[in-house]
């Protein structure tokens, strides 16, 4: 019953403050079709990405995780004209379907999207010295989680906004005895979190169509 309820008021939620969007809807389809994982952010949670990146008036983005470009694309048309947003994924078929997406959105000049292990294409980005980066999304494998945090501050500014998806895993997270690789990453991320002393953080715990989880939002304040 209470998964029932969660997924109703996200679609009241999103019928009535998102409204219906052919681009991302279709980008949601051909996700499914293709026979992604269905582990994209909700459309309420990619609302907030889109309204994150507003608040801080970014100009550039990094995305850790593509999946098939939802998150992207909501991200992507939050920056204002010359901005960018880099993605990384590991997944070729993930990449090429992503691709496709958004082109569709219209925003192939705004999205440069790289294929790679995240760990190996961060270290590229470094060498070219792209960035400091406005906001950071890191959504990827969760056991990397921790080392995906560290490269985000290097490749940060004071003000930078770093958001980390699934942090709650449906409350496991609490549990210090946990065995569950993705979890032991996530304390391992919020612990870092907490000692950082460039940063101020929270996490808040999410429910919804996507289940019972939760979001960290850090600021880099020095």
């Amino acid at each position: 019953m209470a998964e029932e309820l969660w997924c109703a008021v996200d679609e009241y939620i999103a019928q009535t403050l998102i409204k219906t969007d052919a681009v991302l809807d279709t980008a949601l389809e051909k996700s499914h079709a293709a026979g992604l994982p269905a582990i994209n952010v909700s459309p309420s949670h990619g609302k907030l990405l889109h309204i994150l990146v507003r608040l801080v008036n970014a100009r550039t983005i990094l995305e850790i995780g593509t999946l098939g470009g939802y998150s992207t694309i909501w991200m992507a048309r939050a920056l204002p004209p010359g901005g960018r947003l880099i993605s990384l994924e590991c997944d070729p078929k993930h990449v090429e379907l992503a691709r496709t997406n958004i082109a569709r959105a219209g925003l192939e000049r705004v999205v440069d999207i790289r294929l790679g292990i995240a760990l190996e294409t961060l270290t590229a980005i470094a060498a070219e010295n792209i960035g400091p980066f406005d906001l950071i999304f890191i959504d990827a494998d969760k056991v990397s989680t921790p080392e995906y945090f560290k490269w985000a501050l290097k490749l940060s500014r004071v003000g930078s906004l770093i958001v980390v998806d699934n942090v709650v895993r449906k409350g496991e997270v609490a549990n210090a005895r946990t065995n569950d690789p993705a979890v032991q990453g996530m304390r391992r991320f919020i612990e870092l979190a907490a000692a950082e002393p460039r940063v101020t953080a929270t996490a808040l715990q999410t429910v919804g169509c996507k289940g019972y989880d939760g979001i960290s939002i850090a600021l880099v304040t020095s």
